[in-house]
């Protein structure tokens, strides 16, 4: 069993104050968390639909996604502005969240 004079400390620069391990740990987790919001400020999440809201040149492919085109599963990548996703012909895709809304 671990007692509290047993657990390690360490120096919360936010609050000033020395807090269990245990606590900054579980601090950093819920803070690297990012949210992905659409062009609206919808709040995207893994397994959401979403439609184009401008016609979209694809690099590397010669080709042009347009605009009301849905996207289905996609998925987030941790960056607030980047989802990954997949189109019939397109496989790989990375689209910027400010291009979609939630559909």
């Amino acid at each position: 069993m671990n007692s509290s004079a047993d657990e390690e400390f360490v120096y919360d620069e936010a609050s000033g104050e020395w807090i269990p391990a245990s606590q900054a740990a579980a601090t950093a987790a819920a803070t690297a968390i990012v949210e992905v919001r659409d062009s609206v400020g919808n709040l995207l999440s893994d397994g959401d639909s979403v439609t184009l809201i401008k016609d979209l040149k694809v690099k590397g492919a010669n080709q042009v996604l347009k605009r009301g085109t849905v996207i289905r599963s996609i998925r987030l990548t941790g960056d607030a502005q980047e989802i990954d996703c997949r189109h019939d012909t397109i496989k790989g895709l990375v689209l910027r969240a400010e291009f979609v809304k939630k559909g």
